[in-house]
């Protein structure tokens, strides 16, 4: 839509930018403010500001219990996010290719995790795990996670697969194509940009979830956990320097995912 369309109203372009400058603010001044204290000398978060210190990022990397909770935190991520990337990728792939009695049904359950309480969920996860001598291990942790993101990979490889040409598969089979072959020529290849936005989002999820972790997760506790146990007792300034690693990665792996989506929105208008 060109400048000077003349549908457009200046007035409610401006108050639509002021709307989002607002909303932006509002979601995103709380983790600034983290960002600033984190650099605080101070030990309590107040104004004015203290001197610059980077000793709360230095208590940080000298502590073995942050580093023990950082890689709890990046293997189960890294796991999850393959695991739940599989598993969306299959029930995605499921829902474009068949038709069968009970689909509506079958979208419905596959969705739903993500729309359950954590607190419920968390919940259900630890009496369910513990009758089968699972909890309170790493890959408690990992299964708890995977049914929490496989719906995220599902609803990003599904939207996808639905801007596919549904003619595209059933001609490579015309060509003497397999159906595996058509899948690894015809379905990956399409859907890859998808699958790799899944992965990166599944891994940000795993990494920000707390509640579900918070009871599986026994002594093998991931990051989001340990913070809490800095919280009990006393207010420590090192939650700030965490929170913040924490924010890079986890928007680093959103920013990726998003790139990579754009990317495939993009192709198809340059090709028309």
């Amino acid at each position: 839509m060109s400048a000077h369309d003349p549908n457009r109203n200046r007035t409610v372009d401006r108050g639509l930018m002021i709307y989002l400058v607002l909303a932006y603010a509002f979601v995103f001044a709380p983790i600034a403010a983290s960002f600033v204290f984190s650099f605080n000398f101070d030990r309590f978060p107040s104004l004015p500001l203290g001197s610059f210190t980077l000793d709360w990022y230095r208590a940080v990397a000298d502590d073995p219990l942050v580093w023990s909770g950082a890689r709890n935190t990046f293997i189960v991520g890294v796991i999850v996010g393959v695991i739940s990337t599989l598993l969306g990728f299959g029930a995605a792939y499921t829902d474009y290719r068949y038709k069968f009695a009970g689909k509506q049904v079958y979208l419905a359950l596959a969705l739903l995790p993500p729309t359950i309480p954590v607190i419920i969920l968390g919940l259900a996860m630890l009496a369910y795990l513990s009758r089968i001598n699972l909890s309170g291990n790493a890959l408690s942790v990992i299964i708890s996670h995977v049914v929490v993101c496989a719906p995220f990979a599902m609803a990003i490889i599904r939207l996808r697969l639905s801007q596919m040409d549904p003619a595209l598969e059933p001609a490579a089979w015309n060509l003497g194509a397999s159906e595996w072959a058509a899948m690894r020529h015809v379905i990956l290849p399409f859907c890859a940009p998808a699958i790799f936005g899944a992965l990166f989002i599944t891994m940000a999820v795993s990494f920000d979830e707390f509640a579900v972790a918070w009871f599986v997760s026994g002594l093998n506790e991931t990051l989001p956990v340990k913070v809490l146990g800095f919280l009990q007792g006393q207010v420590s300034p090192r939650i700030n320097a965490i929170g913040t690693f924490v924010f890079i990665l986890s928007m680093t792996l959103v920013i990726l995912a998003q790139l990579l989506l754009s990317r495939r929105d993009a192709r198809p208008a340059d090709e028309e």
